[in-house]
């Protein structure tokens, strides 16, 4: 059996992204973009964002958005999603902690419209694994992973931050 890959840590990858994101609003001289972090991981990653970029905070909750919820049914823990500002016309840096099918982004990026019309979305993602069943990619990536299908990454936090691998038990009796 293949050993499980090995993570860098996670304040390493953090500071990563945070170098990807301000290159990329540096690149496409980006002015005043505001920050938005997805419940929950995502939003524990767009804090810190915020605050090294000096912008606006937003958290969207996207549970209604989601196209599987109907599967899954409704997390019980569902809390409105908080955008002090206005998007119309600005700048996003949207923030997820792990990109794997593009569902989830899918799910913001509907919301987000349903706030008004942002001038630019840009995606900052802690880590990208295999998995994508929609054509959505991040623009910064601290990590890009292969997993196989019985593994995922969860962030846990919020203090500290930290990205583990998790290796799902197959339930023997199920096939």
């Amino acid at each position: 059996m293949a050993q499980p890959p090995q993570l860098p840590d996670t304040p390493s990858l953090v500071a990563d992204l945070v170098q990807q994101v301000s290159q990329l609003i540096n690149h496409h001289q980006i002015q005043d973009p505001l920050v938005i972090g997805i419940h929950t991981g995502g939003a524990w990653l767009a804090e810190t964002l915020a605050k090294t970029l000096d912008a606006p905070l937003g958290k969207l909750d996207i549970s209604f958005y989601r196209d599987d919820f109907t599967q899954q049914g409704l997390n019980p823990k569902v809390n409105p999603s908080n955008l002090p500002f206005d998007i119309n016309n600005r700048h996003i840096i949207l923030v997820d902690d792990v990109l794997m099918t593009g569902r989830t982004i899918r799910a913001a990026l509907n919301e987000l419209f349903d706030y008004g019309r942002p001038a630019s979305i840009k995606l900052a993602t802690l880590c990208a694994i295999n998995g994508r069943q929609l054509p959505i990619q991040a623009d910064a990536c601290a990590l890009e992973l292969q997993v196989t299908a019985n593994q995922y990454l969860q962030l846990e936090g919020p203090e500290p931050l930290q990205l583990t691998l998790i290796e799902r038990t197959i339930d023997e009796s199920a096939s």
